[in-house]
């Protein structure tokens, strides 16, 4: 392995916050990074032609199609010529400094395999960065909005805090760094996500095979969110709710995974009942739009 870190950048369909990230990771990461993997995943619109036309240096992977996000990310992850591997959302934005802190922390703790960063959202406040692990009362609290009405808005990540670096359950998979040998010897991400959770299973799997997570409170990263799946929003609820159930059926048997899927599909219904009268109401004004529950069965059936 060599000096410096990898970062690797998964791409589908974003152009434009690609060339921000690209621009902004080569600035930031002077003198640390040691090269920069984009693993296109079928991009259809000009994202590749960018990316080859105005930044030569970046090792350009193209996939024929849309792989998902942990494929995606274990195909560039096994290019890296680095030990430590920057794993990094288009719509991710790392502030000075941020990257020397989270390589630092890296360093310093051998037992280390992964860092997480404080997220930020655009207008500077803060954003969910790192959580304890999923349980079916904090599914619950999640799915009938109790958990941000009663605690706080980025429930049920815990707050802001510019205290000192921890060992957490899980970090947000926008900004990871990882330790390259461990990502590897537990088989990087589960490829069964397309999309969503497994950020956790990841932190999940590197804490049973006795590996630590750490939370990095100076890395400073603005994250947009919804940079990929915001062009998919009608199937992005049904995704993120797929992913939970295998997450629980993985990790804590098929009752709770059986369980959870209950409550989603009961949950759905009465917000389907109340933002449907909402619209109503309100001539369109007010309520949102919520998964057919058809479409919600078909797509949690046989995960």
């Amino acid at each position: 392995m060599t000096s410096g870190i990898s970062v690797v950048i998964v791409n589908w369909n974003t152009r434009r916050l690609l060339e921000c990230c690209l621009r902004s990771i080569l600035t930031v990461g002077e003198g640390l990074v040691r090269e920069v993997i984009v693993v296109d995943n079928g991009s259809t619109d000009d994202s590749v032609a960018m990316a080859r036309d105005r930044f030569p240096q970046v090792r350009l992977v193209e996939n024929a199609a849309n792989e998902g996000f942990a494929r995606a990310n274990n195909r560039g992850v096994g290019l890296a010529r680095t030990d430590l591997v920057l794993l990094l959302n288009t719509d991710a934005f790392l502030a000075p400094g941020a990257l020397r802190a989270l390589i630092e922390l890296a360093a310093s703790k051998p037992n280390a395999a992964l860092v997480g960063a404080q997220l930020r959202h655009a207008d500077g406040s803060f954003q969910a960065s790192y959580t304890a692990f999923p349980t079916l009362a904090q599914e619950f609290l999640i799915l009938s909005g109790l958990g941000r009405a009663l605690w706080r808005p980025w429930y049920p990540s815990q707050g802001p805090d510019e205290g000192a670096p921890r060992t957490v359950d899980y970090v947000e998979g926008a900004c990871m760094l990882v330790r390259r040998s461990a990502y590897l010897a537990v088989g990087g991400f589960d490829e069964g996500y397309f999309m969503y959770a497994e950020d956790v299973d990841l932190c999940h799997t590197l804490h049973d095979a006795g590996w630590e997570v750490w939370y990095q409170p100076a890395a400073v990263v603005t994250h947009l969110g919804g940079g990929s799946s915001g062009s998919r929003k009608p199937e992005r609820e049904g995704d993120l709710y797929r992913s939970r159930v295998r997450y629980f059926r993985k990790h804590h048997g098929d009752a709770a995974a059986g369980v959870l899927k209950a409550m989603i599909l009961v949950l759905t219904f009465l917000k389907g009942l109340v933002h449907g009268a909402l619209r109503r109401a309100s001539r369109g004004q007010r309520g949102r739009a919520v998964p057919s529950l058809r479409d919600l069965a078909t797509r949690l059936r046989g995960v």
